[in-house]
């Protein structure tokens, strides 16, 4: 499967609780690299310059830059960076992938590496291709081959999913 074309850039809105808890906001966007440490260390940095002396806590706020997946206000920041670093490399596809699979980046990753058919106008015309590909169809029959049929029965018995990323393009996907 090829590289995502748009980059995604996560960032993550980091506030200070205690100054949050007396009634200041004070925080910082934060560009979420490869690095966990790294993001520790930038978080320990607006905390030091917090209104509130002895600031320690932090939740996460906002974020943008994730491909609509939700990233959570006490988040792990090992998994946010995790997160982060598969949608760079997947892009949007990835994180619609992501959702399809209820956040469970392994399994993602394996629909995208293992289990990717292809971009099609129409999952009628995946299986026409799959169909042609894999079978001699005599002229005569042609015209009574239904590859809508085929398509739905596949999709409702769980042996395909798709994931629509335009009225006429869907990515199709084989099942386990």
């Amino acid at each position: 499967m090829e590289k995502a074309p748009e980059a995604l850039q996560p960032r993550i809105y980091v506030a200070c609780l205690a100054a949050y808890s007396s009634g200041r906001l004070h925080g910082a966007w934060i560009t979420v690299g490869e690095d966990a440490d790294a993001l520790r260390e930038a978080i320990q940095a607006m905390l030091e310059c917090s209104p509130v002396p002895g600031a320690e806590e932090y939740a996460i706020h906002d974020h943008e830059g994730f491909g609509g997946v939700s990233v959570g206000e006490s988040m792990g920041l090992d998994a946010v960076v995790e997160l982060a670093s598969f949608l760079r490399e997947r892009g949007t596809l990835g994180a619609l992938v992501l959702e399809h699979l209820d956040g469970d980046i392994d399994a993602a990753v394996t629909a995208l590496d293992e289990q990717y058919r292809g971009r099609f106008v129409s999952l009628a015309d995946c299986f026409q291709d799959l169909t042609e590909e894999t079978t001699t169809i005599p002229e005569t029959l042609r015209l009574y081959i239904d590859y809508e049929a085929m398509a739905r029965d596949a999709q409702l018995s769980g042996e395909v999913f798709t994931i629509e990323t335009a009225h006429d393009e869907v990515h199709v996907f084989w099942a386990r």
